[in-house]
Parts: structure tokens; C-alpha cells; sequence
């Protein structure tokens, strides 16, 4: 799986964007693993629908403190694609080791399952089984017996349909 990502953010009182991108491989795709999903060290922010934070507001408030975060997942294998934006909370320094941290996270998961899929071997199994010896035996000469009388019925006025082999 390709992870991209990029954080984007306005000069001043803007909050940074996050923009990623999930693709899988072709080969992963194939192997039809179930959606992945690690909650992420990205805090969820308060009125996230705002692209700035004032002073002293939300996550600029003295003494916050995240209480939720971000759920990631990789795409549905028949997809196998997806995008996302999250705004990041306003820091003085614009550092944001957590965005690295989760994918890397989320990754890791998806590795063990890809890993685990892929020890599941393919299958092409066939066979053809045929009337057993035991019973060829047993029914030759009553076939053979047939055979003999049908002919023989056939030139001195007996039926076929008048032997039964069994």
C-alpha cells in the first residue's frame, strides 16, 4: 500500500490541512483483505468546520487536551483507493510527528493482514474416478453372459429385452 500525504497551512490563525491518499497495490487488491481500520494519534478538534483558531480558543484554549482521535482505514480491496483531508490543530511550531506516526501505524496493521492473506495458498484440484475393479469384476461376466445371448437371440428368435444381467 502506498501512503501520501501533505499538510498545508495558511500564514496566520489558520489551521493546517491534511490531505492523504491510500492506494493499494495491484497484488493486494487480489488478495481481498477486509478493511483496516486503527485509530489514529491525530486529534479530533473542536468545530473542526472552522479553518482558523483564534487565541485562546479550542485547541489554542490554555490546558487542552484532545479526548478523541481520528479513525484511519485503508481502502475496500475493490476499490482499492481513497482520499481524505483532516484539519490538523493550530501549533505554534509546525510540527506534526502524530500524522507520520498513525499512517505508519495504520500500515503496520495492514502489513500482518496482508501477511496473514497471503499464507493462504491458491487451490486447483480436480480429479476423475472410474467404475472400481471390485465391480468390473462382478459384472463382466454377467455383461459378457448378455452379450453372447443377444447374439444368439438374434438368430434363433430369442429377445434381448428377455435377459436381465442382474
Amino acid at each position: 500500500m502506498k501512503i501520501s500525504w501533505q499538510i498545508r497551512k495558511k500564514r496566520g490563525n489558520f489551521r493546517p490541512g491534511l490531505s492523504y491518499e491510500f492506494t493499494l497495490e495491484p497484488f493486494e487488491k487480489k488478495l481481498a483483505i477486509h478493511a483496516v481500520q486503527v485509530e489514529s494519534l491525530i486529534p479530533m478538534l473542536p468545530r473542526p468546520h472552522l479553518s482558523y483558531c483564534l487565541p485562546g480558543e479550542d485547541e489554542r484554549a490554555p490546558g487542552w487536551q484532545p479526548s478523541r482521535f481520528h479513525v484511519l482505514q485503508v481502502p475496500h480491496f475493490k476499490d482499492g483507493h481513497t482520499r481524505g483531508f483532516l484539519r490538523l490543530p493550530f501549533r505554534e511550531r509546525t510540527e506534526f510527528p502524530e500524522v507520520e506516526a498513525s499512517f505508519k501505524n495504520l500500515r503496520r496493521e495492514y502489513e500482518i493482514r496482508v501477511c496473514e492473506a497471503y499464507g493462504h495458498s491458491p487451490v486447483n484440484q480436480g480429479g476423475v474416478l472410474d467404475i472400481t475393479d471390485d465391480t468390473r469384476s462382478k459384472i463382466s461376466a454377467k455383461v459378457t453372459a448378455h452379450r453372447f445371448l443377444s447374439s444368439l437371440g438374434q438368430h434363433h428368435g430369442a429377445s434381448v429385452t428377455d435377459f436381465k444381467p442382474y
